[in-house]
């Protein structure tokens, strides 16, 4: 039982690292090689490099880069064509680095799928939510979604950390969340299609 409860509360960690990667890659790794670095959670034999002091300097410098990039015009918009890539690997990293007592085949495809997916996901919405915003105030309302998604992937990173569970609670509540903003946004799509069509008809 006791096996089973810490299996589960890695992978509840691990997905709550993967959500929080869809929104900025490097945060959620700082997270975790800090707190490997400290002791508060055990990473996988194979990845114990990643709790090291050096790790945790090498992640804080790029986590910053990358914080500050993403207020940078044009930038931004730039990071958000490699921003689904990165996040699959991020996300499917840190569930590798911490689930540790299954199977290896078992384990590559919870990451793959959980992990990478996870991330995966949230990275295109955040990339649909930032081209929208360009498109409908030229970039100015950019700063207020990238502040948003920093903001997200640091408390989910904490989160998951603290309360694993809750983490993954929040995490489908993002989910259910980014499913009204597909919504709205395809809505809005056919809409502007159908009144173009109106136009050239006319």
């Amino acid at each position: 039982m006791e096996t089973f409860f810490s299996i589960f509360t890695s992978v509840c960690l691990g997905i709550g690292l993967s959500a929080s990667a869809g929104f900025r890659v490097f945060v959620p790794l700082l997270f975790l090689s800090f707190a490997g670095y400290m002791g508060w959670i055990p990473l996988n034999e194979d990845w114990s490099w990643a709790g090291s002091l050096t790790a945790v300097i090498v992640l804080a410098v790029a986590a910053v880069v990358e914080l500050l990039a993403y207020y940078i015009p044009y930038v931004d918009n730039l990071l958000d064509t490699i921003s689904v890539p990165l996040a699959t690997i991020a996300g499917t990293a840190v569930m590798v680095s911490v689930v540790g007592d299954l199977d290896p085949v078992y384990t590559w495809t919870l990451a793959i799928i959980a992990g990478g997916g996870t991330a995966a996901a949230i990275s295109s919405t955040t990339t649909a939510a930032r081209a929208t915003s360009t498109a409908t105030t030229g970039g100015l309302g950019n700063p207020v979604v990238s502040t948003a998604e920093a903001g997200l992937s640091g408390i989910l990173s904490i989160l998951s950390l603290l309360a694993p569970v809750v983490a993954v609670i929040i995490v489908i509540l993002i989910f259910l969340a980014m499913r009204k903003l597909y919504k709205k946004l395809f809505k809005r799509s056919s809409l502007s299609r159908k009144q173009t069509n109106k136009k050239l008809t006319n």
